[in-house]
């Protein structure tokens, strides 16, 4: 490949580079290229959004396959989960085959718009030049507030192709959600009327609810209804894979196909409350959690004697003293790492055992340590009486919901602190990533209910809506009534849309940090604050003693 692309434009994770947007080269690491194919797979998808709201207009079914590559291919746009440019070459081929499809099903003239008239050239070179025309700077003739509301929609839409794709794994599906992105993506072409999208954004955080909704129902029909469980964060003697990620259906699979084979398997990263899920727990060589959040991951897999399998986001670059012991599969990618792909609805996960093997492992196990996880919906209410009772006699002052993404930016060790200078009378929900900063620490118990209660990956959010939801049916209250504060920190896209989730229900009062997204603009983020009271985490006394009174 000849032809560079030596510029980019990428705001949509929240350690853009200035605090503004990467633009020579991606914190994540992607580099321009990457970040033009991406821009025009987005593009595309916003093509197949026009001619699919126009086949939902007229009542034209839209054949399942389709739907399928529209939310796998918004998902690989998602920060850190594919970087392997081939993919989206494929992607863009797809994407135009899916186009063409739809256009005759439509069987109308849908216009002219570019999204709708591009054809990929054969020529990856001249791809690259297209990449130039495409994405937000080519929008810079657009009101900044429009521009910024598209954006927030494509981002959101990003976040809930993650949902919807596990969800469409594990074999739930809504027709409501898949035809949110055509919708979604036909408003983010198309659409210049402010109040429609911002519209849309609230419509997009209920639609996320319902999608999180059926992924609990694949989750929890497939592998159980997740229970407190202690698990060892240290290792164990012998060969083993580390399975980082989010997707469960893969640690399954892993699981089944390893059964047998003295090779022990570990959870890292959003993979942990994967522990506490009967029919996954059950397998004794799930022996564990091995490391902490995803930035980490360079520092821990170095060089370590096992294998490593990447089911999705969040993948970094690998350091050579892994790279030959590194596997992706499903969305995630890397140029030169080896990818499992699926082939008539089966994974084999060989490489990755066979790795393992050859390895050798750890020659000796550490002293235990252990965590609890497993607060899923399901457990917490099955002790709400005595919650309730806790919070009536005032044993219980007050609930804090500290969850969200983590990152490497300097400013997170906030929620470090936030949960160290928690009065010893308060409770402290977790989910996501972010719970790493702290999940070791031993907050101790309020009458026996543990005080530091980890519901599970971020998309758990739905696990927390209904903890919320119960808790306020039982008082007798609305949501913003109840003495439970939501302190979040975000990276990317599914922290996005998770929060326009929380805003669709009507909650105010959110913190949120690490710092306020950089593809808000200012009147949009201003009419936010306005409606929602959102605002930035400052420093943690005066957070605590605001929220405390």
């Amino acid at each position: 490949m000849t032809a560079t692309v030596e510029h980019m434009y990428c705001d949509q994770c929240e350690q853009v580079a200035g605090g503004r947007a990467c633009t020579r080269m991606g914190v994540c690491g992607k580099d321009p290229e990457l970040a033009g194919l991406q821009d025009l797979v987005v593009h595309q998808l916003k093509g197949i959004g026009v001619l699919g709201s126009r086949a939902l207009e007229r009542g034209i079914e839209i054949p399942e396959d389709i739907t399928a590559f529209v939310q796998e291919a918004t998902f690989e746009t998602l920060t850190n989960v594919d970087f392997d440019p081939d993919r989206f070459h494929r992607l863009l081929d797809e994407g135009d085959a899916a186009k063409e499809r739809l256009r005759s099903l439509v069987g109308e003239d849908p216009g002219d718009h570019p999204a709708v008239t591009y054809r990929p050239p054969a020529d990856p070179d001249e791809r690259l030049a297209d990449a130039m025309n495409v994405g937000i700077l080519a929008e810079h003739d657009l009101d900044e507030d429009i521009r910024s509301l598209r954006q927030t929609l494509v981002y959101g839409m990003k976040g809930m192709a993650a949902y919807a794709h596990h969800a469409r794994i594990l074999g739930e599906t809504d027709p409501g959600v898949d035809a949110f992105f055509y919708r979604g993506f036909d408003a983010a072409a198309t659409s210049e009327d402010a109040d429609e999208l911002l519209g849309l954004l609230m419509e997009l955080g209920e639609t996320n609810l319902r999608c999180m909704e059926i992924l609990d129902r694949g989750n929890t029909g497939t592998f159980g209804h997740p229970e407190p469980t202690s698990v060892p964060v240290t290792v164990k003697e012998g060969p083993f894979i580390v399975v980082s990620g989010h997707d469960l259906k893969d640690l399954a699979d892993l699981l089944e196909q390893t059964e047998g084979k003295g090779v022990n398997v570990y959870t890292h990263g959003e993979m942990l409350p994967g522990l506490a899920y009967p029919e996954l727990k059950k397998y004794p060589h799930l022996v564990g959690n091995f490391g902490g959040a995803w930035q980490d991951q360079q520092r821990e897999f170095d060089g370590i004697p096992g294998a490593i399998l990447v089911t999705t986001n969040c993948i970094q670059k690998p350091r050579d003293s892994y790279v030959d012991r590194i596997f992706t599969t499903g969305p995630a990618g890397w140029p030169g790492v080896e990818h499992i792909p699926e082939v008539d609805g089966n994974k084999d996960f060989s490489p990755a055992i066979e790795k393992a093997l050859e390895l050798g492992g750890w020659e000796e196990d550490e002293e235990e340590k252990r965590i609890t996880v497993g607060f899923g919906h399901n457990a917490v209410m099955g002790v709400a009486g005595d919650v309730i009772e806790a919070v009536k006699a005032g044993d219980i002052r007050h609930f804090f919901l500290v969850g969200g993404c983590d990152g490497a930016r300097p400013g997170r060790n906030y929620y470090t602190e936030f949960a160290e200078k928690a009065p010893e009378d308060t409770v402290i929900l977790t989910l996501a990533c972010g719970k790493f900063r702290f999940n070791k620490m031993d907050l101790g118990d309020i009458g026996g209910i543990p005080r530091l209660l980890d519901i599970g990956q971020c998309n758990d959010a739905y696990s927390a809506v209904k903890i919320a939801e119960a808790l306020a049916g039982a008082f007798e209250c609305d949501i913003n009534e109840l003495p439970l504060s939501m302190i979040l920190s975000w990276y990317e896209q599914k922290a996005v849309v998770i929060l326009l989730s929380l805003l669709a229900l009507g909650v105010r009062n959110i913190k949120l940090g690490p710092s306020l997204p950089a593809f808000l603009s200012p009147g949009v983020l201003d009419t936010l604050v306005e409606t929602f009271d959102i605002a930035p985490i400052t420093e943690v006394d005066a957070d605590l003693a605001e929220i405390l009174g």
